[in-house]
């Protein structure tokens, strides 16, 4: 599968360039939901377009098992500053994250699967906006869950490139792979007046000075500090001018957990830590806005990845996940059915270009080695689930 894989690398390559080129954001992946709907019906897949809104389902095969491949195509709003001929051409916008690699990727996985005969059904899912939200708080995963994306899937797999590592190097591991995320949108109401005289009015920024110590002590004084978890205030906006004590104070934030009892806490001490603008003779409002889940690596998927890694590279590039709270939608795939994602080294050396980033970018030489890896999992899939129910 490897060296198939690496017969296609100049195909796989242009595919990435081309999607690097036309970026498009969350929920606008028009150009690239046709370019890949083209690509799926050449090889011979049924497909299924505007899923969740802007993606795109390819189906090879009949009947079950069921295996599906996750791959996501939105781009971020970053002026690139690489000079290359891929260099993206739409201004302020960029495949800084190594989306454009993994709809190549997924590409050639459907190029390889083709070719094979092979029990039950392939199901390729090209997700719009694993980077953004729409105004619901709902990204492109649970969107074309909504649109049935995961009907009947007995197991999903992905990949996500990682320029950290040096390619070919392969990081995965069972368990809570990324957090689950959420965001809270508050108001904090006080009595505006002027700054001469604050004892007339209700100060909101005085309010939200105390409101802001207490969110972060809520991981440090709240919390085990055994369990992983991060309140963050990302924004925070209150008045105009120097002499003028505001009405209010907006603040907005991001909540990181990887149990579902530690969420509950969060969000209960983010209320208590609100209701100090009460105590102190204000008000509040506060939305909390529930986003993705954990992503868990289910442990047979894990050991999958892992022995196919090791047959077609060497267990020497099997490498153990970092720990982070980085967060990723998969999980709402994966929480439907057993899943895996895995980190695909493709580090420039000497040169390294991380994600979110207007250098970002990759070595070319870790498409192959994505492609054969998921495609090689996804035939063993399908052949062992088959031969499991004895079909």
């Amino acid at each position: 599968m490897l060296e198939q894989a690496r017969a296609i690398q100049g195909q796989l390559i242009e595919w990435r360039r081309r999607i690097h080129q036309h970026p498009e954001l969350g929920f606008q992946e028009f150009q690239t939901a046709a370019l890949v709907a083209h690509v799926l019906e050449s090889l011979g897949f049924r497909v299924r377009t505007g899923v969740g809104r802007t993606g795109v389902i390819g189906e090879l095969g009949q009947g079950r098992p069921i295996i599906a491949i996750r791959a996501d195509m939105d781009a971020l709003p970053i002026q690139e500053a690489n000079e290359v001929p891929y260099a993206s051409q739409v201004p302020g916008v960029m495949h800084a994250c190594g989306h454009d690699a993994h709809t190549a990727i997924v590409l050639g996985v459907a190029t390889l699967l083709a070719r094979q005969t092979f029990p039950g059904t392939l199901r390729l899912l090209f997700q719009p906006a694993e980077e953004v939200s729409d105004d619901e708080g709902l990204s492109g995963a649970p969107r074309m869950v909504e649109d049935g994306a995961m009907e009947g899937v007995e197991a999903i797999l992905a990949l996500h490139v990682n320029a950290q590592q040096p390619t070919g190097d392969i990081l995965v591991e069972a368990g809570p792979a990324s957090a689950g995320v959420d965001s809270f949108y508050a108001t904090i109401i006080g009595q505006g007046m002027h700054g001469a005289y604050p004892h007339y009015g209700t100060d909101p920024i005085y309010l939200a000075a105390h409101v802001v110590l207490a969110l972060h002590g809520i991981v440090s004084r709240r919390l085990d500090p055994l369990e992983p978890a991060v309140v963050s205030i990302g924004t925070i906006h209150g008045g105009q001018v120097t002499n003028v004590i505001p009405e209010q104070v907006e603040l907005s934030g991001t909540i990181r957990y990887k149990k579902p009892e530690v969420q509950q806490l969060l969000h209960t001490e983010i209320e208590r830590a609100f209701g100090i603008a009460r105590a102190l003779g204000g008000d509040y409002q506060l939305k909390i806005e529930i986003g993705g889940p954990p992503m868990i690596n289910d442990e047979k998927m894990v050991h999958l990845v892992r022995q196919v890694v090791t047959d077609l590279l060497g267990a020497d590039h099997l490498k153990m996940s970092p720990k982070g709270m980085g967060a990723e939608d998969f999980g709402s795939f994966s929480s439907l059915a057993p899943g895996v994602m895995f980190g695909l080294g493709c580090r420039i050396e000497g040169d390294e270009r991380l994600g979110h980033n207007p250098r970002f970018d990759i070595d070319e030489a870790c498409l192959p080695i994505g492609t054969a890896i998921l495609a090689e999992a996804a035939l063993r899939l399908l052949r062992s689930e088959t031969q499991d129910r004895g079909e």
